[in-house]
């Protein structure tokens, strides 16, 4: 199974990429973050088109927004709980079935946070902190198994995630309490399968700012995109690509698709 994540950041403005995505890489499932389309006008059409005939969204108008696309037969899980109390599409939950046997797959989207790190100061940080604490709770309370989890988590773990360590310590996304707090979820039932094949002491970025006017020169990235997998299917990783060449596409998005595959 080829797996593509990918903050899209309005999947209307960039329909065309999917396109190419799909010409150039054959997916079976695109996970979408930021899709910013309620669900009456998400282009399913369009997306059944290319292939995807398995569908599931959660939507709104301008902001959020997730989305699996799927050749594969996929069963929506519902009844999840709504996160920070607030009902903002940030998660969506599928089972795909594969010759092997069902596997979960998660797509989140992590709130941003802001660009206060301080809880008191700046709400949209508490609000993200207190996000990941829900859900890292809720797996404690839901032992996952033959399991996929990705998306956009908005925070970069390791030393080598961001492109300075030093300076980025107090910069949203790579502070103290996000970075241990994604290290508790991880730690709770998930391999990180980005690190499974480049090493931790090497940089790994998925993110670089619309304003670094010459990304590649400076290289200031980040590594915000993910995907995790349970420990039972860890064997099943064959190889993982980050698609660089996406952040040069006409009209790009910020983040760049991540690819994996899996022998399922």
């Amino acid at each position: 199974m080829r797996l593509i994540t990918w903050n899209i950041n309005s999947l209307r403005l960039r329909l065309p990429h999917i396109e190419t995505l799909t010409r150039t890489f054959s997916p079976d499932v695109i996970c979408l973050q930021e899709t910013k389309v309620t669900d009456e006008l998400f282009p399913a059409s369009a997306v059944r088109e290319m292939g995807y005939t398995h569908l599931h969204y959660k939507g709104m108008k301008s902001y959020n927004g997730v989305a699996v696309l799927s050749r594969l037969p996929l069963t929506p899980l519902e009844n999840l709980p709504d996160w920070y109390g607030q009902q903002d599409c940030r998660h969506a939950v599928v089972a795909l079935e594969l010759p092997g046997g069902p596997v979960t797959l998660h797509n989140f989207y992590v709130p941003a946070g802001g660009d206060i790190p301080d809880t008191t100061e700046n709400p949209k940080f508490a609000h993200k902190l207190a996000f990941i604490e829900e859900v890292t709770a809720w797996f404690a309370q839901h032992p996952p198994s033959r399991s996929i989890l990705t998306g956009d988590l908005n925070i970069a773990p390791l030393e080598h995630d961001v492109w300075s360590h030093k300076q980025l310590q107090n910069v949203v996304s790579h502070t103290p309490p996000e970075t241990e707090r994604l290290n508790k979820w991880l730690n709770g039932g998930f391999t990180d399968a980005l690190r499974h094949f480049v090493p931790e002491n090497e940089k790994l970025y998925t993110w670089w700012s619309y304003r670094n006017r010459d990304w590649k020169k400076s290289n200031r990235g980040r590594r915000l995109d993910h995907i995790w997998v349970t420990p039972d299917l860890t064997p099943a990783l064959e190889s993982m690509t980050v698609l660089r060449d996406a952040r040069d596409w006409s009209s790009p998005s910020d983040h760049v698709p991540v690819m994996l595959d899996l022998k399922l």
